[in-house]
């Protein structure tokens, strides 16, 4: 299914937007290393992510940050908390790289 070819209704469907992170803390409760992350979508609102990124980044490090997410997927139960949506990186054997823009852009600023 990789390479798996969709209609442009389909990615249509997809709401891919900017936000900044605001907070990130270690997600102790979590079956896998990760971070709660606390990100601002602008006229969005605030939402919760658990993000698997401790391999690359630091707490510290991610607060300030733009990165791209996915913000329509139904709430999904990790551990003790709700992820409301899914920040985006691109992928190796040395873990995930968060995607972002080149030039900072208002939250909430749509992804096509």
């Amino acid at each position: 299914m990789e390479n798996e070819k969709i209609t442009i209704q389909d990615f249509e469907k997809v709401d891919i937007r900017v936000g900044t992170i605001k907070t990130a803390e270690i997600f102790k409760e979590a079956k896998q290393p990760a971070y709660i992350l606390t990100i601002d979508f602008g006229k969005l609102g605030i939402k919760k992510s658990s993000a698997q990124i401790t391999d690359r980044y630091l707490p510290a490090d991610l607060a300030g940050r733009q990165i791209i997410a996915v913000v329509n997927f139904p709430p999904k139960q990790i551990a003790n908390m709700m992820s409301e949506c899914l920040v985006l990186g691109g992928l190796d054997e040395a873990g995930v790289s968060l995607l972002n823009t080149e030039f900072l852009l208002a939250n909430g600023s749509k992804v096509g």
